[in-house]
């Protein structure tokens, strides 16, 4: 004799089914029992004040503010405008482990922490030693190169 093609998960996600389409039905119920009482209330609208809040007023007219197109500027600073920065930073080690060739480098200016890899050193570095390096940009932020003893 054959067994039945009916698992119990098959029967559990039809129990769920139908729970879903009873529940989406009793919904649907609530909403009409609720228009036929109240009425018909149409489509509500949700107006933009001149403050650009959501309210259920229209906006007063008279404090609308209009603009002229001439007097909106969009534009991007060009790379020459911006003050030029120089790319060497000066910075601590904060932590190195030469076996693993890896390290952390402390920048003097602004106390951020930076990547460092055995890959990217010039001179040995240890521990404490005060170096100079700069940034590029890595997989997970910002790693120290070119990194030299001072």
């Amino acid at each position: 004799m054959a067994k039945s093609q009916q698992t119990f998960s098959k029967s559990e996600k039809e129990k769920k089914r139908l729970k879903k389409r009873l529940d989406k039905q009793k919904k649907m119920d609530a909403r009409k029992a609720e228009k036929d009482e109240n009425g018909s209330a149409g489509i509500q609208f949700a107006y933009v004040d001149h403050n650009g809040n959501l309210t259920d007023t229209p906006p007063d007219p008279d404090l609308k503010v209009e603009y002229e197109l001439e007097d909106i500027q969009i534009s991007v600073s060009k790379k020459e405008d911006l003050p030029e920065e120089d790319p060497v930073r000066k910075g601590k080690v904060s932590f190195f482990d030469s076996s693993k060739g890896f390290g952390f480098i402390l920048d003097i200016e602004n106390n951020e922490k930076y990547f460092t890899h055995v890959s990217g050193l010039i001179d040995e570095i240890a521990e404490n030693d005060k170096v100079s390096f700069e940034l590029e940009r890595g997989m997970r932020g910002m790693n120290a190169v070119k990194v030299t003893k001072i």
